[in-house]
């Protein structure tokens, strides 16, 4: 018996170890490098382009082209009024951004990085996010204002058809055999479109999700992951549309992103942190980190090379709401402008 009971002590404490080097194990972000870009404008989505080692990011009117390793503006693309995202379709050799205040996309040279054409949508108003889906060769620009989703032929820039959408889409993914998916952020809805079709083929409920933003895929295990902005991220099955988990996040989240390389999932929170998430199984998720990063550093993109994370951010100068108003009014501080790379340790 006491021979048992040694063994069995034995065993806890082998166990114990064990969890605890798993427990010191647990992938933690840090921030790197912080780079002050300046420039004048807010920000929207960021694109990181694996091939040319590039960082694009929307400027209201303009995209700035950014070394990350160097913090340094590269180029500019200019005359992209209202600007809200960026798409790389790298097999054509061409990018396009959503202008939203002009009802416009336009196309660029991903070598020269100089505009080609601008293609005026027609039925669509304010084009939020955008996305090539390279099994169908398509852009999809995702409107608020008019909830629907444009598309457009990325090879000659004909704009294909409209696709009306249940309510005001945000962010979308693709999985990339044909299938965009797009969160509904006023109905906390997920829809599916068949790429090809230009239809929408399901439209799920996200379930214990609020006001859904940013969208990620993990292509190999389908599955999506919806930041909500009552602090949650949703696991949803891009197979059925179920809702398989919900872990908590930091708060005002704007965009999503997940690296298949770690089977991490990563959250961008407005509050300053970036909520870190492992993916255990297909069904089963953590919360490994809420790493600090900067107020405001609500959007990201992901080196899935390197697994750096990009945020940028800005300072602000608080004033008192105007009249009729609750929230106080924040100006942007000239010239402080932000990159922020996070490295996983």
């Amino acid at each position: 018996m006491r021979r048992q009971i040694l063994l069995a002590a034995g065993l806890v404490c082998v166990a114990t170890v064990f969890t605890m080097s798993l427990s010191a194990a647990e992938p933690q972000y840090q921030l790197k490098q912080k780079f002050v870009i300046g420039g004048d404008g807010g920000w929207d989505y960021l694109t990181y382009d694996a091939a040319g080692k590039r960082l694009f990011i929307s400027r209201g009117t303009r995209v700035q082209v950014v070394d990350p390793a160097k913090g340094t503006v590269i180029a500019e693309i200019p005359d992209t009024a209202g600007v809200h995202g960026i798409a790389l379709a790298h097999d054509l050799g061409k990018g396009f951004t959503s202008n939203g205040r002009e009802n416009t996309v336009t196309v660029f040279d991903l070598k020269s990085l100089k505009e080609t054409s601008k293609i005026k949508i027609e039925g669509g108003e304010n084009p939020d996010a955008i996305l090539y889906d390279p099994a169908s060769k398509r852009v999809f620009t995702f409107n608020g204002r008019s909830k629907n989703a444009t598309v457009i032929d990325a090879e000659n820039g004909a704009q294909v058809l409209t696709i009306p959408l249940d309510g005001k889409p945000e962010f979308a993914a693709s999985d990339g055999k044909g299938t965009v998916f797009v969160n509904i952020e006023d109905k906390s809805e997920l829809v599916a479109i068949d790429a090809k079709k230009g239809a929408v083929i399901s439209t799920w409920p996200l379930t214990g999700c609020e006001e859904p933003s940013g969208l990620a895929i993990d292509q190999k295990h389908h599955r999506l992951f919806a930041g909500c902005h009552n602090k949650v991220m949703a696991v949803v099955n891009a197979e059925d549309g179920k809702v398989i988990t919900t872990v908590p996040i930091g708060q005002g989240v704007d965009a999503n992103a997940f690296d298949p390389g770690t089977e991490l999932a990563f959250s961008s929170n407005g509050d300053g942190t970036l909520t870190v998430v492992h993916e255990d199984s297909a069904n089963k998720f953590k919360v490994v980190q809420n790493a600090e990063t900067q107020r405001g550093a609500r959007t990201m993109a992901l080196d899935t090379s390197t697994h750096d994370v990009y945020l940028v951010t800005a300072e602000f100068d608080e004033q008192p709401p105007a009249e009729g108003q609750t929230r106080p009014r924040r100006t942007m501080k000239p010239g402080s402008f932000t990159l922020l790379v996070m490295e996983r340790k």
